[in-house]
């Protein structure tokens, strides 16, 4: 059965080396002091090994059931999450006015990649109610927040998001769900949603579902969505919970992966709905949730890579297969252990110079959100919501594709189930498709986000590794490994951006077939420019004297691994762009 545990030491040196959290003019920042850090890390760490990693197989190899109109959770779970409950995780950034603890968000993202690596299934039901509330704390009346969000952020209620009909997902302007006004302010949602992730389950006392649909009369597409609070149990005056609501689950789907995680289809019979936020602008306040969501998803992706690159290294050192090429480097046993082959070495060092990486890019995407939100800071939006499809796109394609590379070294053995990768890589795919598919991510990063006021925010992208380059341009022991390669990858993503905006305005398939390439290419360069970071961190406590050098002369090592090996595929994706929409739109549908 494979393990898991928590790489406190590589979030402390994020935390503390590059980001300097406890220095940082953020408000709430100056607590973050390393002793406070590694007490909660440890913690987290503690609980996602001994209580939900070994849930984990039970969780997928059991499922969730429906019996007579109640979804009952694996074996385990229950016991798991009132654990986690007790131990207030689940409000652990949620607003103390409301029963959270108040902690930035980028402690949030880090137990996060802890609990998701350790149970991803199981972590989903508090994770979704997090997304719930924070719509509704964005979004909410004062008595919808008083109503809510105390259960919410306890997890004694939970919540969802409700988006997909069956006849569409992505094009929400198709959408038949219907809002009935009523006399007494509120509203009789009838219609069904697919795909809904912990639409319902035997772990808390009710659930907050948050649905999209149109009220009659209003404008046609999206522009007449409007976004609703339609709970399982109706709440009374006092907040006791008072009779069945008109919302039940017709079924639950059969999935690749996810097992342990009730996946719902949901019908809503005349269910009374609350509105939240203002009619017609029900998007507006989804996607407060979908931006969060999409956050967390890229931490999934990058969590599957994090617990299946731990199992394949400790595989590699212990399963033993041939001997090395130069000669016997364990020449008392039988076999040298796998790790000695330098094609194992090519797949480990992928994984691990991911892994680190995609940590740092999920905890700088946390910071920028924690600017944003709590100094106001409207750049720091800007170039946080820039980021996000990135985060999610890439985050997950590189974590399925990881999660794949872990399971290779396994050999035969990585396609058993009891070894547990095949799990890994099931469970991976998913966030690929879901909070919208990678390649909505990509069009949403081409289509619209670069050129969000003006192109600002790429601008500023652009502007940081500029600017970053030539602060460290004198660090000869930098340059050649780590400075001069991130200037040619945002140099060449520059250009990729230049050509769409030379032929994209005349053919949009221009930009639009080049999308995808895109997403990928900002994404190398935004781990390009982490390690970057990363490295003069590490090269400047190496230069002031550590009891630790191991750890950064290994980090400088990753880092040099990742530069001279994955970023150069961004001039495969520059070469893939400029070849224009022609070789993608030349055959008609029926030459297909």
């Amino acid at each position: 059965m494979p393990s898991y545990t928590a790489d406190t030491r590589d979030m402390a040196f994020l935390l503390h080396d590059l980001f300097k959290v406890d220095a940082s003019d953020i408000p709430g920042y100056d607590e973050l002091d390393p002793s406070f850090t590694s007490a909660i890390l440890e913690e987290a760490g503690k609980i996602a090994s001994e209580v939900i990693a070994p849930l984990n197989a039970v969780g997928d190899k059991e499922g969730c059931t429906l019996e007579n109109g109640v979804v009952r959770t694996p074996t385990g779970f229950k016991d798991a999450f009132e654990q986690l409950k007790e131990g207030g995780w689940p409000g652990l950034d949620c607003d103390p006015e409301y029963g959270g603890q108040g902690m930035p968000t980028i402690m949030g993202s880090a137990t996060g990649e802890i609990f998701s690596s350790a149970g991803m299934a199981f972590m989903m039901y508090q994770g979704l109610t997090h997304g719930a509330y924070s719509a509704i704390h964005a979004h909410g009346t004062d008595e919808q927040k008083q109503t809510y969000l105390p259960n919410m952020v306890t997890c004694d209620w939970t919540g969802t998001m409700n988006l997909t009909e069956p006849h569409c997902g992505t094009d929400l302007g198709l959408m038949r769900t219907k809002a009935e006004p009523q006399d007494d302010g509120t509203y009789k949602i009838s219609g069904q949603k697919i795909f809904i992730s912990a639409g319902d389950h035997d772990m808390s006392d009710n659930v907050i579902h948050l649905v999209l649909a149109k009220i009659p009369g209003g404008p046609d597409g999206v522009k007449g969505i409007s976004l609703f609070i339609v709970p399982k149990f109706l709440v009374n005056d006092d907040g006791s919970l008072g009779e069945r609501n008109g919302v039940s689950v017709g079924a639950l789907e059969e999935k690749m992966g996810i097992h342990g995680n009730a996946t719902c289809v949901m019908n809503y019979d005349e269910a009374t709905g609350y509105l939240l936020g203002q009619e017609h602008k029900g998007m507006r306040a989804m996607f407060t949730m979908m931006n969060e969501a999409r956050l967390g998803v890229g931490v999934q992706g990058l969590s599957q890579a994090v617990v299946a690159y731990q199992n394949a290294l400790d595989y590699a050192k212990d399963r033993l297969q041939g001997r090395a090429v130069t000669g016997a480097e364990y020449p008392d046993k039988p076999a040298d252990p796998l790790i000695v082959h330098p094609d194992i070495r090519r797949s480990l060092m992928d994984q691990k110079s991911f892994v680190e990486g995609g940590r740092a890019l999920v905890l700088w995407a946390a910071e920028l959100i924690d600017r944003s939100h709590r100094q106001d800071d409207a750049d720091a939006e800007g170039l946080v919501s820039l980021l996000i499809p990135v985060v999610k796109g890439f985050l997950t394609d590189k974590g399925f594709e990881n999660a794949v590379l872990a399971q290779q070294v396994y050999g035969g053995h990585g396609y058993i189930e009891e070894w547990g990768m095949s799990q890994f890589t099931r469970d991976a795919r998913i966030a690929m498709i879901y909070e919208g598919a990678n390649g909505i991510q990509a069009l949403d990063l081409v289509g619209r986000k670069l050129a969000t006021d003006s192109g600002k925010h790429v601008m500023a992208f652009f502007d940081l590794v500029k600017s970053f380059t030539k602060e460290h341009e004198g660090n000869e022991a930098l340059k050649a490994d780590f400075l001069d390669p991130l200037k040619q990858g945002s140099k060449e993503l520059q250009e990729a951006a230049m050509f769409f905006m030379q032929n994209g305005m005349k053919n949009p398939n221009h930009a639009l077939a080049g999308s995808y390439d895109f997403m990928t290419m900002f994404g190398h360069v935004a781990l390009g420019y982490m390690w970057a970071r990363m490295a003069v961190a590490a090269q400047a406590a190496l230069d002031e004297g550590t009891g630790d050098a191991a750890f950064y002369e290994t980090k400088l090592a990753t880092g040099r691994y990742y530069m001279k090996r994955q970023l150069p595929a961004i001039s495969m994706h520059l070469a893939r762009i400029t070849s224009g929409a022609d070789p993608v739109m030349a055959l008609d549908a029926e030459a297909f």
